[in-house]
């Protein structure tokens, strides 16, 4: 436990752990951005993506998967996964998603704003 005396040791004891919190808050952050990225570069040109997924219970969900240029609907359980059909991509309604366009917070907090009044 930090303890203040009547000296100058017992600020110098704080500023060290405030000096070394602060530091393992920047390895922390740093490491996770650089995993991020490094995960976010491995997933670029990916043949296999989930379009969506429906949870039926607890531990068990219904997905639309890409692989490659077919779509098809899995059936994914704690232990299993179970193939469902072949989709044809005209009946699916996909969502048009805008990369690289995340909204500022302060828009999504007025939109909120408004919606209280």
């Amino acid at each position: 436990m930090l303890t203040l005396t009547a000296g100058n040791g017992g600020v110098v004891q704080l500023l060290t752990v405030v000096v070394i919190f602060v530091f393992v808050l920047a390895i922390t952050y740093l490491s996770t951005k650089w995993l991020a990225n490094y995960q976010k570069g491995r997933s670029v040109g990916s043949n296999i993506e989930v379009i969506e997924t429906y949870r039926l219970t607890v531990n068990k969900y219904v997905q639309i998967v890409r692989i490659g240029n077919k779509y098809l609907a899995i059936a994914v359980g704690k232990d299993e996964v179970t193939f469902l059909t072949e989709l044809n991509h005209d009946d699916l309604h996909l969502p048009e998603v805008v990369s690289g366009t995340m909204p500022d917070f302060a828009s999504v907090l007025e939109k909120i704003k408004k919606l209280k009044k």
